[in-house]
């Protein structure tokens, strides 16, 4: 209770921050980012550079109502092939641009529901992208999955295509919770999905849950944590549902009254952390679990664990590139985003161009802030003897750029000369804080809660 008034004392249950899965984050892009830029950026990547490769593919067979993602329904494959034929000419313009010999140290299909792709399709996507990018040795193919969405021929086109981790969208088991979410996935179909993915010899799984959702009690995620510990993920994303049906407009259809409060909201991520730690998951940064073999622990026990667009991450490309609609990409320049209505990507792709619309472009204090705030996320602690070696840095000028979080945080932050750190008892606040080395101004409301 004395840590819950210090916590509302501080303002945690108010606060609206951003999630930082990059910085800037993307309501500061552009249009003054342009398609010549994405361009210049892909033709900057070294020859036999490895690069990580995101493709988005926009479609579900029914849209859930608590997704803030850009997706668009469609009950026919006939849109997803066309789409499918786009992808494949993006990868060969990509191609064209980049220098010889690069490869990929990730590659990830996300959506909306890659898995909407017939067999043939998913073998025609996975056949462009390794003619066009070969693996890197040690590379990392992963697939989000919808259970719902799934069968024994497209799990075995991806196996056959290489598919070395799967990712599966939980969000809640219970029933109710998920008919006012409009999510029907029960615990038998996920549980079906999970078989088809050890079956084939696929090792690494991934698993998304959220706390925050309506009518969502302790006891309710509770039972769906030791649910999901059941099928015995690797690696857990404990994601806080954001609600903002101002931008995501079919979130009107969830009811603003069966939402939990802030309070509520951190005693629900209380329950669910000391469940998964009790069952022996390393924590990792402020939302994720792994199993301490994971790649994530493993990173985070070397200092080299990662944060970008789809989370932690252990992948250590400096050049991540978005194909499909909506997609960003973060190269040492900055970033780019692809246009976010699939017609208008479609079409810059059939001319022969790429899609970019807005973006930023880096200043040299913005590398410095990232890094920050990415140590923040990761580790929670910015170490001053990194800062002064790689950024130049002075002790004086790291103190006076941490006393006002000392200030306003008192014993939720340590500062001293090795530099700033959270305890435990603090990582509530981490966005909180990791917003006062934000220098560019925020609209909260654009924002998810601070818990």
């Amino acid at each position: 209770m004395e840590q819950e008034s210090q916590l509302t004392r501080l303002g945690l249950f108010d606060a609206r921050v951003p999630r930082y899965t990059s910085y800037p984050t993307a309501p500061h892009f552009k249009p003054t980012i342009g398609a010549g830029d994405f361009t210049r950026w892909v033709e900057a990547i070294p020859p036999g550079a490895a690069i990580s490769l995101y493709m988005h593919v926009p479609f579900c067979r029914r849209l859930c109502w608590f997704c803030a993602c850009r997706t668009q329904g469609t009950q026919s494959d006939a849109p997803v092939r066309a789409y499918a034929d786009v992808l494949i000419q993006e990868l060969a313009l990509l191609k064209a641009h980049l220098a010889p010999g690069v490869t990929l140290s990730r590659l990830h299909w996300g959506g909306g529901t890659p898995t909407l792709m017939p067999p043939d399709m998913m073998r025609r996507v996975a056949g462009a992208v390794f003619d066009a990018f070969p693996l890197a040795p040690g590379a990392e193919f992963s697939v989000e999955i919808d259970p719902n969405e799934i069968d024994e021929a497209r799990m075995d086109a991806l196996a056959e295509a290489g598919l070395t981790r799967a990712s599966i969208g939980i969000q809640d088991f219970d029933p109710a919770i998920q008919a006012t979410i409009g999510r029907d996935q029960s615990f038998e179909v996920t549980a079906e999905a999970v078989r088809m993915i050890r079956a084939r010899g696929i090792e690494s799984l991934n698993a998304d849950i959220l706390y925050g959702l309506p009518h969502q009690t302790p006891q309710r995620i509770a039972d769906s944590i030791q649910k999901l510990m059941a099928l015995s993920p690797d690696r857990i994303a404990l994601y806080g549902y954001a609600h903002v049906p101002w931008m995501a407009k079919r979130q009107v259809m969830i009811p603003d009254a069966a939402l939990p409060d802030p309070q509520a909201r951190l005693a629900l991520f209380e329950v669910a952390r000391r469940l998964l730690v009790a069952d022996g998951y390393d924590e990792i940064g402020i939302d994720h679990f792994a199993r301490p073999g994971d790649g994530l622990a493993v990173a985070q026990r070397a200092g080299m664990l990662r944060r970008n667009f789809q989370g932690y991450t252990d992948d250590q490309a400096t050049a991540l590139v978005g194909m499909g609609a909506s997609s960003i990409s973060r190269f040492p320049q900055g970033y780019a985003q692809n246009a976010p209505a699939t017609g208008a990507h479609v079409k810059a792709i059939r001319e022969g161009r790429f899609s970019t619309t807005r973006g930023h472009a880096f200043t040299p204090e913005d590398i410095w802030r990232a890094r920050m705030i990415e140590a923040l996320m990761c580790d929670f602690e910015i170490r001053a003897d990194e800062f002064i070696r790689d950024h130049g840095f002075t002790a004086p000028r790291l103190a006076a750029l941490f006393a006002p979080i000392k200030a306003q945080f008192g014993e939720m932050v340590t500062v001293n000369a090795a530099g700033l750190s959270i305890p435990f008892e603090g990582r509530p606040l981490t966005r909180m804080i990791a917003r006062m080395l934000d220098g560019y101004e925020m609209e909260a409301k654009g924002h998810s809660p601070a818990i």
